[in-house]
């Protein structure tokens, strides 16, 4: 029997590399994407004939409740959210309406239409904040330090509350920072990436930063969208850590993506007072000891491996843009 899958969040980096991956597994796949005046679907460009695109809205629960009735999925992974952490200290309301709220319509269409509809919640690292314990586990409190994180851990817990309140087969996966050349220019990987190519081909002269020490779990995308249809698999839902267990400076990651450009990082940083956040989270690394152990799950890209790969990509687009120019 040929699976659904519904995938809220397709044109967006982790749901362009699950659609891809599902579709290697011979799933029909359906996404859901927002009405907008410009349409981005860049990402899936190149599968765009092989799956199905519905107009919906987290903000919205009738057409949530109308496209689930209408596509009848085994599976829905819920990525869609107000994603970029700065982001929401400028829109903290509307972060909470798409990022917390919009994981509750969404729980509610699949327990009003179909409760055996096994749903995928898209949890988060920055949901630890200000670690109680290095590393973070499944058991690790939650401390949020912006509003992007506190909508997260609503999220959470209401997918948690969800699976135990009406025997729904509903996970979180809290996946740490995850990474590839479809990630967003505003993210600091890909602003970083970015920043080279445009140096190495002469198109910038300096690259502005705000922290360089905070340290991160970087690992790559495609490997954690294995991770998250593994999870959907089990016998019995339950959450999982998703992480490479290796923890990175924003300096090494400089380093890393100037040295894959032959550069020296030195010459062109800056560091700008304007990049910092109202309140950092320092230190983020993931124990995913029980998703290895019981979903047999391991990533495959190292993270020098992933920095080479991005700026690669982003020279290439680089070189292709100033020769179009």
């Amino acid at each position: 029997m040929q699976k659904t899958a519904l995938i809220t969040g397709v044109t967006g980096q982790d749901g362009s590399y699950l659609a891809e991956f599902l579709l290697e597994r011979g799933y029909r796949v359906a996404g859901i994407v927002r009405r907008s005046s410009t349409e981005s679907f860049e990402r899936i460009a190149h599968i765009k004939g092989k799956i199905e695109l519905y107009q919906a809205d987290l903000l919205d629960q009738y057409s949530l409740i109308d496209v689930i009735k209408t596509v009848n999925p085994h599976e829905v992974y819920n990525l869609a959210a107000q994603s970029f952490v700065p982001t929401s200290w400028n829109q903290p309301v509307l972060t909470g309406e798409f990022t917390a709220l919009g994981v509750t319509r969404v729980l509610e269409a699949i327990r009003l239409v179909n409760p055996d509809i096994r749903f995928y919640q898209a949890s988060s690292s920055e949901m630890f904040g200000k670690v109680m314990e290095t590393p973070q586990r499944e058991s690790t409190p939650f401390y949020p330090r912006s509003p992007y994180g506190v909508a997260k851990v609503y999220g959470h817990y209401i997918t948690v509350n969800y699976r135990e309140s009406y025997n729904l087969f509903a996970v979180s996966g809290i996946l740490f920072n995850h990474e590839s050349e479809r990630r967003g220019l505003e993210f600091v990987t890909r602003k970083v990436t970015d920043g080279v190519a445009q140096i190495k081909l002469g198109a910038a002269t300096e690259l502005r930063m705000g922290n360089l020490t905070a340290r991160r779990d970087w690992g790559f995308a495609g490997d954690y969208v294995d991770a998250m249809w593994r999870m959907l698999q089990q016998d019995t839902p339950e959450d999982y850590v998703v992480a490479t267990g290796e923890t990175h400076s924003v300096e090494e990651l400089v380093a890393a993506a100037f040295g894959a450009a032959d550069l020296d990082w030195k010459q062109y940083i800056v560091q700008d007072p304007a990049f910092y956040r109202p309140a950092e989270v320092d230190l983020l690394v993931g124990d995913a000891s029980l998703a290895e152990r019981k979903l047999g799950w391991k990533p495959q890209v190292t993270f020098h491996g992933l920095i080479e790969r991005m700026v690669v990509a982003d020279l290439d687009r680089w070189k292709r843009r100033l020769r179009e120019a």
